[in-house]
C-alpha cells in the first residue's frame, strides 16, 4: 500500500511531510530537499519476499518501515518499549499506543509559518509538536510540549524535543553502506572534534526481522552542556549527498539518539530522560511542560552546508545584542597578563598602551575580589572588591579605563561560590543532593530558584556593574553541578529547574542593563550551545589560551556557532618573534579578536604589527559577521602536536577572507582553492601569496607561520 501523508508542505527549498498511519494513529515527520522529490522512492511496506521471512509460519505482515511518531515521550506506569530496548532507549514506549491524532493546523505568527500537530489520549492528555519556519530560513525551529488535561497527576520520564524519521527516502529498503553519522566531541581546551562513522560501524544495521530495536544514545549530564559532546547530530546518505541534522538549545543535561528498528533511521533529542539523566516530572491537572527548542535541517550538499543552515538560525538572537557589538570590536582581557592578580596600577599601564589602538573592551578578569588569605579560584562569592588591589575602589579603575577611551568589563563566576568565601561557609541557599550542598572542587552552586540567592546576586553582581559603570560582563562557570539536585520529582527535574533559573538571571541582567555586553565562558568552551549563545554577545571559544592548536579548535567551531560570537585569544609576549605574533593574531580572524599577555611590554615593531592587524580585522569584520566558511589543508591526527597546514576561506558577497596556518612539517607551497573573480586588497603573511586561476598560491615561511589576506571585487 502507498504511504499516506497527513500533509505535505514546501517551505523554502525543503519538502516537509507528515506520514500518517490511520490504523495506529501515528504521525511522523520527514524532510527532503524539494529539488530531489523526483528521486525519492516509495519505501517497501513489508519484508515479505525475503527468503528468510517467507519461510516463517503465520500471516504476520512483517512491516519494513512503519511510521515513527514525531512526538516521543514516556509516562510512568505505562509499558516500557519492547524489542530488547529498555536501558538503551525509551522511544516507542507503551505510552504512545494510547495516543491518536487530534489535529493539525498551519498558523501564521508574525512573519513565521507554524505547523502544529497534536496527539491526544482518551483521558485528556495532549502532546503537541510545533515546526516553525520564516521566509529565507534554511532550517526549522522545532519544539514539543505535553499537557495534562486529565483529572489526576501524571509523571513524565521522557520527553524528546524533536524526532525526525524516514532516513533515507532515497532507498526502498535499509540503504546498506551509505548512511554516515556526524557528531562533534568536546573536551577541555580541545573543543569540537568532528567524528564521522558509518551506521554499520555504530552497529545500527536493522535486525533481519525488525524484532530488535537499536539506539546510539549520547549526550551530557550536568551544567556544562558541551563537556563531552556538542548537542548536535546529523545523518548523511552519501549516494544522493543529502544530510539531515539537528542542534539542541539547552544548557543542562541533554541527549541525542540515532534509532533504528526497521529500514529507516530516526534521530531525536531533548532532555536527558530517566534512564540517561535521572529525570522525571509530575504534571498536575492543567499543567504543561515544553521541552528545549531544537533546530533541524535537511540539505543536499556537505556537512558545511548543513552547519551553515543550523548556525544561521542563531543570527536572529545575536542581532538583538547591544549596538556597540555590531561592528565586532576587539577585546583585551588581562587574565593572561596578571593571572588573577589585577591592580589599579597594572590596569592603567595596560590601558595606556591600548589607548587609540582600535581595541574597544578592556576586561578585568578574576582576582579583583581577593582578600589577603584567599586566591582567585576559591575566594569568589562575597564579591567585595579588594582594598589592597583597588585602594580607590573599583569605580575608580573603571573610570580610568574609560578615560583612555575603552569600555571597562568585569569577570564574575556568579553562579558558584568558592570555599574561602563567607557565603560558602554559611552553607545556605545552595542546591543540594541528598540534603547536602553539592560541592565540587571547593565550589558550591547557588540555588537559582531561591529568592534569597537571587536577591543576593542582584545586589552583588548587577548593582555593582551598574554603580561602577561597567559596560561588559564576562560570566565564567568553572564546574558542573553533576547529574542533578534535590527535587520532589527527581534530581534531573531539580537540575532542569536550576537551568531555568540560570536563564532567568541572565534575562534579569539584560532587563536592568540593556546595553551591557555579556560574554559566555565556562572554563572556556563548555557552554557553547544555542541557548547560552542567544543570551550573550559572544563566547569564549576555549581555554587553549596560547597553544599552537588554537587555529584548529577555532576552525572546528565554525560548524557549531557563528564566528561573530566566537571569541579567540591571542596571548602576546615581549619575547615573541614577529612570526609568532602573526601566528597568534591570524587565529583571531577565525572569530572575535581577544588580546591578552604582555601587551604593555611589546617592542615597538611588535606593537606596530599588532595595530596593523587590528586595522585589518576591522576591515574584515563584515565577512566575519556574515559569511560562510570552507576549510582546506592536510593535518595530522594530533592537535597538541599539529602537522601540515590549514586554510579557512570565509566568503561573503563582497569579500573573501583567507586565514592560513602552517604547522610542523608544512610544505613549502600550498594552493588554496578560490572561486570567482577576486582581487587582493590587503594581507599580512609570513610568506608570499599570489592569485592564480582557481585559487591562491601561498609560499609558506616555515613551520608555525601564518597569514591573513582580505580580497574584494
Amino acid at each position: 500500500m502507498p504511504r499516506e501523508y497527513l500533509s505535505v508542505h514546501t517551505l523554502g527549498d525543503t519538502l516537509v511531510r507528515y506520514p500518517h498511519d490511520p490504523v495506529t494513529g501515528r504521525v511522523g515527520l520527514e524532510l527532503l530537499p524539494a529539488s530531489l522529490v523526483g528521486e525519492a522512492l516509495a519505501p517497501r511496506d513489508s519484508l515479505r519476499g525475503e527468503a528468510f521471512i517467507d519461510v516463517l509460519p503465520g500471516d504476520d505482515p512483517w512491516p519494513a518501515r512503519p511510521v515513527e511518531s514525531l512526538l516521543q515521550f514516556k509516562l510512568v506506569g505505562d509499558p516500557y518499549p519492547g524489542a530488547f530496548a529498555q536501558g538503551h532507549t525509551m522511544r516507542n514506549s507503551g505510552t504512545l499506543h494510547r495516543f491518536k491524532l487530534a489535529g493539525q493546523q498551519v498558523i501564521t505568527e508574525g512573519d513565521a509559518t507554524v505547523i502544529e500537530t497534536r496527539i491526544a489520549s482518551e483521558d485528556g492528555l495532549v502532546a503537541a509538536h510545533r515546526l516553525r519556519w520564516k521566509e529565507g530560513d534554511g532550517a526549522f525551529g522545532v519544539s514539543s510540549s505535553f499537557t495534562n488535561g486529565s483529572n489526576k497527576p501524571v509523571a513524565l520520564e521522557m520527553l524528546a524535543s524533536f524526532s525526525l524519521a524516514g532516513i533515507s527516502p532515497f532507498h526502498v529498503a535499509d540503504a546498506p553502506g551509505r548512511l554516515k553519522v556526524h557528531r562533534f566531541r568536546s573536551v577541555w581546551s580541545a573543543e569540537g572534534r568532528h567524528e564521522c562513522r558509518g551506521i554499520e560501524e555504530l552497529h545500527l544495521e536493522r535486525s533481519w526481522s525488525g524484532a530488535s530495536a537499536f539506539s546510539e544514545r549520547f549526550g551530557q549530564l550536568g551544567t556544562m552542556p558541551v563537556r563531552r559532546w556538542f548537542p548536535f547530530v546529523a545523518v548523511e546518505d552519501t549516494v544522493p549527498g543529502v544530510l539531515w541534522g539537528a542542534q539542541l538549545a539547552w544548557a543542562g543535561s541533554w541527549q541525542m539518539e540515532i534509532f533504528r528498528q526497521h529500514d529507516d533511521v530516526s534521530i531525536s533529542g531533548g532532555l536527558a530522560d530517566r534512564e540517561f539523566g535521572h529525570w522525571m516530572k509530575t504534571l498536575q491537572p492543567g499543567e504543561s511542560l515544553e521541552g528545549p527548542p531544537a533546530t533541524i535541517a535537511c540539505v543536499q550538499g556537505g556537512l558545511d552546508d548543513l552547519c551553515d543552515r543550523l548556525t544561521a538560525m542563531q543570527d536572529a538572537a545575536v542581532n538583538l545584542q547591544p549596538q556597540v557589538e555590531q561592528d565586532l570590536p576587539v577585546v583585551f582581557n588581562e587574565w593572561c597578563t596578571t593571572w588573577g592578580d589585577p591592580s589599579h596600577e597594572k590596569l592603567c599601564a595596560i590601558a595606556d598602551r591600548l589607548k587609540d589602538s582600535g581595541v574597544r573592551y578592556f576586561v578585568i578578569d578574576a582576582g579583583w575580589y581577593k582578600a589577603a588569605d584567599t586566591d582567585w579560584s576559591s575566594g569568589h562569592g562575597d564579591w567585595n572588591p579588594s582594598e589592597t588591589l583597588f585602594p580607590s575602589g573599583l569605580r575608580a579603575a573603571a573610570d580610568a579605563i574609560r578615560e583612555r577611551g575603552l569600555i571597562p568589563g568585569l569577570w564574575f563566576e556568579m553562579e558558584t561560590v568558592g570555599s574561602q568565601s563567607v557565603a560558602f561557609k554559611l552553607g545556605k541557599h545552595f542546591i543540594t543532593r541528598d540534603g547536602i550542598p553539592v560541592t565540587v572542587r571547593e565550589r558550591r552552586f547557588w540555588d537559582l530558584n531561591d529568592p534569597a540567592a537571587i536577591d543576593y546576586l542582584t545586589g552583588k553582581v548587577i548593582d555593582l556593574l551598574e554603580s561602577c559603570g561597567f559596560g561588559y560582563l564576562k560570566v565564567d562557570y568553572n564546574e558542573t553541578a553533576g547529574l542533578g539536585c534535590d527535587h520532589p520529582d527527581s534530581q534531573g527535574e531539580g537540575l532542569r529547574r536550576q537551568i531555568k533559573g540560570t536563564y532567568r538571571f541572565f534575562d534579569r541582567i539584560r532587563e536592568r542593563l540593556p546595553e551591557l555586553v555579556i560574554e559566555n565562558c565556562a572554563s572556556g568552551g563548555h557552554r557553547l550551545e544555542p541557548s547560552m549563545l542567544a543570551r550573550t554577545a559572544m563566547s569564549s571559544f576555549s581555554d587553549a589560551h596560547e597553544l599552537v592548536e588554537i587555529p584548529l579548535i577555532a576552525a572546528n567551531l565554525h560548524h557549531l556557532l557563528l564566528p561573530r560570537q566566537n571569541q579567540i585569544w591571542a596571548v602576546l609576549h615581549p619575547h615573541d618573534s614577529l612570526q609568532r605574533i602573526r601566528y597568534s593574531l591570524a587565529a583571531t580572524f577565525l572569530g572575535r579578536m581577544c588580546l591578552s599577555g604582555g601587551i604593555a611590554g611589546l617592542p615597538a615593531e611588535s606593537w606596530q604589527l599588532v595595530r596593523e592587524m587590528i586595522g585589518l580585522y576591522a576591515e574584515a569584520a563584515p565577512v566575519i559577521k556574515y559569511g560562510t566558511s570552507r576549510r582546506f589543508g592536510e593535518i595530522g591526527e594530533s592537535w597538541r602536536h599539529p602537522q601540515g597546514w590549514q586554510a579557512v576561506v570565509r566568503t561573503s558577497e563582497s569579500q573573501v577572507l583567507v586565514v592560513l596556518h602552517a604547522f610542523a612539517g608544512a610544505p613549502a607551497e600550498v594552493m588554496v582553492p578560490l572561486e570567482g573573480g577576486w582581487e587582493m586588497r590587503e594581507g599580512f603573511g609570513s610568506g608570499s601569496a599570489r592569485l592564480v586561476d582557481g585559487g591562491m598560491v601561498v609560499e609558506l615561511a616555515g613551520d608555525f607561520s601564518a597569514g591573513v589576506w582580505l580580497l574584494g571585487k
